[in-house]
């Protein structure tokens, strides 16, 4: 085990304990805004493949407290993704789970903000906090995605008949760091050229399925249109021949993720496709990147983590070509919103 699943095992211990005696937890909700809630879309795909009892869904915090689930409340948990404790969405979220008795769990990186007091379980998540997050010697295995999934992953161990692949998952966690720490190295001079290619353009669209379309999602929402202003799209790929591939064509740029796992072949279907009718791909794979070592059982859940730390490297290579730093706002913090 890591030393986040070991923490986050026995709160889902005390919170079931403490719970048994009024009907247990029936149900689990992600929640959060913007790359927040996209960090926790792997561990929303684990409860919705692997658990046969417990209704689970991913919302985003303004959506949850305008338009609460009917079952919410005493048998449920809540997990709330807010990096800096700040955003008053995901506040009022938290305040709402406290006031209808569900056991709160709040993944946060600082250890004193605004939404502390909100939540009966506070988890501090890993996060590389240098420039342009390239330093890249963090333990990812801690970081908020994977805090997620553990609550996912203890959750169905712990209150149902076990999780079958309980021993894998957590072998993988133990190996998904080193993976990750040589891929960034891998497409350090793939990134270079990206920026060169693409420093000019005016829009890129992502594409990714399955356990990992939180990361193209938030690639698209957080560093193409909010960083570099963009224009920008999420598609997933088993719905880009549904309407999307018709604004396919030589010039338009795509960076498509190629999972390892169950839903790989529907990014290969795309790809595919695309090879054929686009000329401009940058293609990240997570099997030639190194993922294909985590066994195939568990292997849907750590694509996000591979190709979110991936994304990095490109975005900084990329802000500055376009002498455009990820930093810069027009809106965000700046005016009343």
């Amino acid at each position: 085990m890591t030393y986040k699943s070991a923490e986050i095992k026995s709160i889902i211990t005390e919170i079931l304990e403490e719970k048994k005696d009024k009907g247990g937890i029936k149900s689990l909700y992600f929640v959060g805004c913007g790359g927040s809630l996209g960090a926790l879309y792997p561990a929303k795909t684990f409860m919705e493949k692997e658990s046969a009892t417990i209704k689970s869904a991913w919302i985003n915090s303004n959506e949850f407290v305008h338009s609460t689930p009917k079952d919410f409340g005493v048998n449920s948990i809540i997990v709330l993704a807010c990096h800096k404790g700040n955003t008053p969405e995901t506040i009022e979220a938290a305040k709402l789970g406290k006031m209808m008795g569900a056991s709160v769990i709040i993944l946060t990186w600082l250890e004193e903000s605004e939404i502390i007091e909100f939540g009966d379980y506070i988890v501090l998540y890993s996060f590389d906090a240098s420039p342009d997050h390239l330093k890249g010697d963090i333990d990812y295995s801690g970081e908020k995605t994977m805090c997620a999934l553990y609550v996912a992953v203890e959750l169905l161990a712990q209150s149902e008949e076990g999780y079958e692949n309980y021993d894998k998952f957590y072998e993988g966690a133990g190996m998904i760091t080193n993976i990750i720490r040589k891929a960034r190295v891998h497409v350090s001079e793939r990134a270079v050229s990206f920026a060169k290619e693409y420093k000019d353009d005016t829009v890129i669209y992502t594409m990714g399925s399955g356990a990992s379309y939180g990361a193209a999602y938030m690639e698209s929402i957080c560093i193409f249109m909010e960083m570099q202003w963009l224009d920008s799209s999420s598609i997933h790929t088993g719905e880009y021949f549904h309407g999307p591939f018709e604004i396919t064509d030589a010039n338009r740029p795509f960076m498509i993720q190629i999972s390892e796992g169950s839903t790989r072949t529907l990014d290969q279907r795309a790809l595919t496709f695309l090879k054929k009718y686009a000329k401009r791909i940058e293609v990240l794979d997570a099997k030639e990147l190194g993922l294909s070592t985590i066994d195939v059982s568990v292997v849907d859940y750590f694509n996000h983590s591979l190709f979110n730390n991936i994304y990095p490297i490109y975005n900084h290579e990329l802000a500055t070509n376009r002498q455009h730093p990820l930093s810069t706002r027009r809106y965000m913090w700046k005016v009343e919103y």
